[in-house]
């Protein structure tokens, strides 16, 4: 699942938070994120935000490893559910429920490095077949 990685790698936001792909297989993915003080909300709990990104990134390459590599995706919508303050190192693992030819439905959950369920997330993800999973030139 080379693809996979290679995409992740150039996914510039979880590089800037410092988030790796730890765990990839069929239908499932980890993504790891150390702790850092400046991803921290006033109260000094991991931002909101930056559970959401990490579970979202969870779910698409969950989604991504079951379609082609010359395909790409895009999120078309998500509910998160945080659970408790997220203190310390995180983890998602995002899941497929459901792989359909357009559609897919996936799932996140996140814990903290002391086992910790934070958050949970489901998300629906739409295949573009021949797609180029690279940066739009639109966007540039």
């Amino acid at each position: 699942m080379n693809y996979i990685r290679e995409s992740f790698a150039r996914q510039k936001a979880m590089a800037l938070l410092g988030a790796s792909l730890t765990m990839v297989s069929a239908g499932k993915t980890e993504i790891s994120l150390p702790y850092r003080d400046d991803l921290t909300q006033q109260k000094g709990f991991v931002h909101g935000g930056i559970i959401g990104m990490i579970a979202d990134t969870a779910c698409g390459y969950a989604a991504y490893s079951l379609m082609p590599a010359s395909a790409s995706l895009v999120t078309v919508e998500y509910k998160i559910n945080i659970l408790a303050p997220a203190r310390g190192a995180l983890v998602a693992r995002g899941e497929v429920v459901k792989a359909g030819r357009t559609l897919t439905v996936a799932r996140a959950e996140v814990y903290a490095e002391d086992g910790k369920h934070i958050a949970t997330m489901q998300q629906t993800l739409m295949m573009l077949p021949d797609t180029a999973d690279t940066p739009d030139p639109q966007c540039s």
